[in-house]
């Protein structure tokens, strides 16, 4: 029986489309999207534990996303007759407070399996309970369903290989739900809200940097232009696996991340989109390859749900003891700042830095040399990277360092020789010398190594290290 009024409760699920909390609120006679800025997401907090520090919990770049994300979410929603109330307040006091004032009978969601959010949602249900409103929870943010996953999720491999090969050939995508016809929203009853600024939430304004690899506007309209742009206007996915290593331009990567992760982007949505290019166009290693992107993605998520809070142990799932992270404040400033004297990984820093993006390629080199080469704890490296991170997903971004730290999903040592990779994926030095200015008349043959310049020629390229650009932080 559908309920007389239903409220849906928006989280990371910024969309209209394949939207199954959406999909399923739209039953009822009236129906009240909520979205709430919760303010435990922006300013410090402390990661916990022995080994405490302080970050910064969602920065500029990422708060920009969502706060365009919500307003596009609100335009949709007017174009078919209905409306978002925004607020900025725990969503323990927002959902049941809208519930309240408009008698609602059941409140639809997003779950999440990460720790902080699934907090979250369990404080808004007990309040929903006592006010006897039914809470009503969806998986909607994996391409694989948690309920279509050949074992329990409990039971699923901690190795990426077995669990791809699982679910390719037990499993199933579910077709993408179609948009809801939208009943009408008592918006009036309770006030639309206005959206927060970048300043409300206590943060700079983020400005677009005219060097980043793509102007990441946040919004199910912008996600969905790129999806057709990248695959069919482009034609650029026959040719992602042999591109997706790349460092300059937009065009070398799907760049659907930001979207995917702040849920204004179904992965079914992306699947059906390959398999269409599949029909249309080419079927190839390549095409194949983005969907086997999305399988890590869901691998994360289900890996979460899993083992929860282990994630954030220094020693990870495996409970490693064996490794003696340090806590050097100088060391890590350095590494943050983009000054380490490794060309490479301060290229990578310095473009995290200014726009809140960086490839695959160069995360994974930062992330070792912080962890591996400096054997700093690699949950502030996490951290740091979730601050400044567009596209941020708890999952992905702790469940990555950790895998690179050797302490996650594999035993192998994932240590980068990150000077062999920038000779490998940024042969002509462009990348560095688009971020390391500083460098920028050293020929390509030394770009990567300007420690090995000679006296005359540190003169001629005008680098003195220790003076125009740092001497570099370990032995090389």
């Amino acid at each position: 029986m559908a309920a007389d009024t239903a409220v849906v409760w928006f989280r990371r699920d910024l969309r209209v489309h394949d939207n199954e909390a959406l999909f399923e609120a739209a039953d009822a006679d009236e129906l009240l999207p909520v979205y709430a800025f919760d303010p435990r997401e922006y300013g410090e907090r402390e990661f916990g534990g022995p080994d405490s520090f302080r970050f910064e919990k969602t920065g500029r770049y990422r708060t920009r996303f969502r706060r365009e994300s919500v307003a596009d979410l609100r335009e949709r929603l007017r174009e078919r007759g209905s409306g978002l109330v925004v607020r900025h307040d725990r969503p323990e006091k927002v959902i049941p407070a809208v519930a309240t004032a408009v008698d609602a009978d059941a409140v639809h969601f997003q779950t999440l399996p990460t720790p902080e959010e699934m907090g979250v949602e369990n404080a808004v249900r007990r309040r929903l309970r006592g006010q006897d409103v039914t809470p009503s929870r969806q998986w909607t943010h994996t391409l694989y369903h948690l309920n279509d996953l050949p074992t329990a999720y409990t039971d699923i491999s901690d190795t990426y290989t077995s669990f791809r090969k699982s679910v390719e050939n037990r499993s199933t995508v579910r077709d993408p739900l179609p948009e809801p016809e939208l009943p009408v929203a008592p918006v009036d009853a309770v006030g639309a809200g206005s959206i927060p600024s970048n300043g409300d939430l206590g943060l700079d304004e983020a400005a677009y940097d005219d060097r980043a690899a793509l102007a990441f506007e946040g919004g199910e309209s912008a996600a969905l232009t790129r999806v057709d742009r990248y695959l069919f206007e482009e034609d650029r996915l026959r040719e992602y696996k042999e591109t997706r290593n790349g460092l300059v331009g937009q065009g070398f990567s799907s760049k659907l991340s930001a979207w995917l992760n702040e849920g204004c982007l179904s992965p079914r949505h992306v699947e059906r989109a390959v398999r269409r290019y599949e029909r249309e166009r080419v079927a190839n290693d390549s095409t194949y390859w983005l969907l086997f992107e999305l399988i890590w993605r869901d691998f994360f998520q289900f890996q979460f749900a899993k083992h929860g809070s282990d994630f954030f142990r220094s020693g990870g799932i495996r409970d490693r003891d064996d490794i003696d992270w340090r806590d050097d404040d100088a060391a890590f400033r350095r590494w943050a700042d983009g000054e380490t004297g490794i060309p490479f990984v301060d290229a990578a820093m310095r473009e995290l830095n200014a726009t809140g993006y960086q490839s695959n390629r160069a995360r994974q080199n930062a992330a070792s040399f912080l962890a591996n080469d400096l054997r700093i704890d690699w949950r502030r490296g996490a951290a740091y990277f979730e601050t400044r991170l567009v596209d941020h997903d708890p999952a992905s971004n702790y469940g990555n360092w950790a895998y690179i730290a050797g302490v996650g999903n594999d035993s192998r040592d994932r240590s980068f020789d990150v000077v062999s990779q920038a000779r490998r994926y940024d042969a002509d030095g462009e990348y560095v010398t688009r971020w390391v200015p500083e460098l920028s008349d050293v020929p390509p043959s030394a770009v990567h190594e300007p420690w090995t310049l000679s006296d005359a020629e540190r003169v001629e390229y005008g680098v003195e290290l220790g003076i125009d650009y740092p001497e570099p932080m370990i032995e090389v």
